[in-house]
């Protein structure tokens, strides 16, 4: 039997979700101290309860895509209208730097799956699919690269092209936020002092010491902070529609001219041009609500995207498929630790772009930015790893990845 559900169904599954695991995380004060999102609480635990419903009682449970993917693109507009060039000092170097390091992953994720391709006597390409294929590139990718794999004459490639990215999914969404809370508090860094209007965004001067006015204020007359205005809200709104608008502009210009951008970039590139445009004529953007509904779109995207995962297409391949996320997660934590950190410079910023680094680099970019807004959010601002990782994590990387796939496939063993 399969239950099909309505976009406004999986929102509301997707809400209930999060309730139950904000409740959980209450009640277990070890996801707190990790930093697990809520969201991956919430998510993975659906995932696991319609996967026992499929297996045990024959019952499949789809989840539309609709408001996911709409979620997904206000989330990276809310990024890109916070993203103030005046505020942002995120050099070329740094960047450089990211997109060397991202290239020594693909390479390495694919050496890995490779190897354990080997061992199991399975076909090299095989290997190539539990590679950067699966955990850098995602399950679209995957399932992508799949449908070449099997025109190769490897028929069990979609099984284990999309096992090995839901593993990937679950797993790096899990460990990445643990790993980069190790990083911070054994090197003892942190975040600028001060409250800010959100995570991703750069506090200055001004801002910090409004944000103490403000803070002394509330603890002198108790009371709360008052909302923004409706008018505030609406402009906002209008905002982020037109960003999104002129980011599907973009991508219909650029498939007609043969180049195919993911959505979310062009419409987080939007949104930096609408910021920066209207900081340049002194126009004033109140960034609490940019804030508040970027964080709920993050949330809203990631515990739909994850709990519609299919957990039971591992099937019979889930010993060297997990062998394999263990090696890769060894290789990935040990490129982002004792490369990436030291030649960012060992500092709080650079600790971040790690954290942004294992999202993408073992699960997706949406975990990407979950795990350095909540690691942002509990240890200071970071808007240097937010734009390094949206630059480098949304464009170069499918870009890289498909360049290295293409050059292992073509290798004469491959054949």
């Amino acid at each position: 039997m399969t239950i099909a559900l309505s976009d406004l169904e999986t929102f509301a599954v997707g809400l209930f979700a999060l309730l139950v695991a904000t409740a959980i995380a209450h009640r277990i004060p070890l996801l707190r101290r990790f930093n697990v999102p809520t969201p991956v609480v919430g998510g993975v635990l659906v995932a696991i309860l319609t996967a026992l419903l499929h297996q045990f009682g024959g019952i499949s449970i789809q989840f539309a895509k609709g408001l996911t993917d709409f979620f997904l693109l206000v989330f990276f507009t809310t990024v890109g209208l916070s993203a103030k060039f005046s505020a942002l000092k995120a050099g070329g170097r740094p960047l450089v730097i990211l997109c060397v390091v991202t290239v020594i992953l693909l390479v390495a994720q694919n050496l890995v799956g490779v190897l354990v391709a080997a061992i199991a006597g399975a076909h090299p390409f095989y290997g190539v699919l539990i590679g950067s294929v699966s955990f850098v590139g995602g399950p679209g990718t995957a399932a992508a690269w799949a449908k070449e794999a099997q025109a190769m004459g490897l028929t069990h490639a979609p099984e284990i092209a999309v096992g090995a990215a839901t593993l990937a999914v679950v797993v790096g969404a899990i460990v990445s936020g643990p790993i980069t809370g190790w990083l911070i508090k054994r090197k003892n860094l942190h975040g600028p002092s001060g409250e800010t209007p959100a995570s991703w965004v750069a506090p200055d001067h001004a801002t910090q010491e409004h944000a103490a006015q403000e803070h002394a204020t509330a603890q002198r007359h108790a009371a709360p902070a008052p909302a923004p205005p409706i008018a505030t809200i609406m402009l906002v709104l209008l905002l982020i529609v037109i960003a999104v608008l002129a980011g599907d502009a973009v991508n219909q210009w650029s498939r007609g001219a043969g180049l195919v951008l993911p959505g979310f970039l062009t419409a987080m590139l939007a949104g930096v041009v609408i910021t920066n445009v209207a900081d340049m004529f002194g126009a004033r953007i109140d960034f609490a609500p940019i804030e508040r509904g970027g964080e709920i779109a993050l949330q809203a995207f990631l515990v739909m995207y994850l709990m519609s995962l299919k957990l039971w297409t591992l099937g019979a391949a889930i010993g060297p498929l997990m062998a394999n996320v263990a090696i890769q997660l060894v290789v990935t934590v040990a490129i982002g630790v004792f490369i990436l950190f030291r030649w960012l410079g060992r500092d709080y910023d650079a600790a971040v772009t790690v954290g942004g680094f294992l999202g993408f680099g073992l699960s997706s970019m949406p975990v990407a930015m979950a795990t350095m807004d909540s690691v942002a959010m509990r240890y200071g601002p970071s808007p240097k790893a937010f734009l390094l990782i949206a630059l480098a994590g949304s464009f170069f990387v499918d870009l890289a990845n498909a360049f290295i796939v293409k050059a292992f496939i073509a290798l004469p063993w491959f054949h």
